[in-house]
């Protein structure tokens, strides 16, 4: 039997507001933090501390046995990179996956952020991912269903020759970093459509393309977490929680900074 999806009322989202703003705090603290010389471990300490300062708990650490507080993944890695002594170059791209939890609500959001000078397959990889996000906002609207949101992405995604990653989609988000429904990043094949509900005010849900320059395959390491492209193409991850509205979707993991 399918988990029923939890439509927040006006006090919930008041408080996914609060929990969102210290997630998307984190993220633009470990995007600050990207530089060559420094460890992946020592970008995940700075999220810590910011998150713990806050007096929001960090909803990663733990979460499923992940040793962190973020996600941390680099290059070919697509998400759940385990930080550690891994030290970034001049040239990388760093995809940063953060959990804020706060009064019993939690935001999730996450960005795939340049070190130094990249290459312009990089840049243009960033920048697509990031779009594709957008994209799919254009949709996020009472009527329309889960799949128009998958469609947005793969649509958008795949005009420029990408590939949309299969196994990990995004989530329901709430008082569980995990909720229903599910919201892939692809339009769904017939067998998936009795798992395509529309849209309605009070969702919140978290989007997040997960974007391959190559082929959309992917493998799990033998650390049982980090996943990476089985062709060793770049990957890049965006991801924001929003709110279904009457009208435009609310972004609900914005920074003081507006950096989304």
């Amino acid at each position: 039997m399918a988990e029923s999806i939890y439509i927040k009322s006006a006090k919930d989202i008041e408080g996914m507001r609060k929990a969102g703003k210290l997630a998307a705090g984190a993220r633009s603290v470990a995007r600050q933090a990207v530089a060559a010389g420094i460890t992946t471990r020592e970008i995940d300490r700075e999220v810590r501390n910011f998150i713990k300062k806050s007096g929001a708990y960090p909803t990663f650490y733990k979460y499923g046995g992940f040793p962190a507080s973020a996600c941390i993944s680099v290059n070919e890695e697509v998400i759940h990179g385990i930080p550690g002594n891994r030290i970034i170059h001049n040239g990388d791209i760093v995809s940063v996956d953060v959990g804020a939890t706060f009064g019993g609500f939690v935001g999730d959001c996450a960005g795939t952020y340049p070190c130094g000078t990249i290459s312009e397959e990089a840049r243009k990889l960033i920048d697509v991912t990031r779009q594709s996000f957008f994209e799919a906002l254009k949709v996020a609207r009472p009527g329309y269903r889960i799949s128009d949101i998958g469609a947005a992405v793969q649509e958008y995604v795949e005009g420029f020759g990408y590939g949309v990653v299969r196994e990990y989609v995004g989530h329901g988000v709430g008082r569980k970093l995990h909720e229903a429904p599910e919201v892939p990043n692809y339009r769904p094949d017939r067998r998936e459509r009795h798992m395509d509900p529309r849209l309605v005010k009070g969702m919140c849900i978290a989007i997040e393309p997960m974007i391959t320059a190559g082929d959309y395959a992917v493998r799990v390491l033998d650390n049982d977490w980090t996943v990476v492209t089985v062709d060793g193409s770049l990957a890049a991850h965006y991801e924001n929680t929003i709110c279904i509205t009457d009208g435009e979707p609310e972004i609900l993991t914005i920074a003081d900074d507006i950096y989304i």
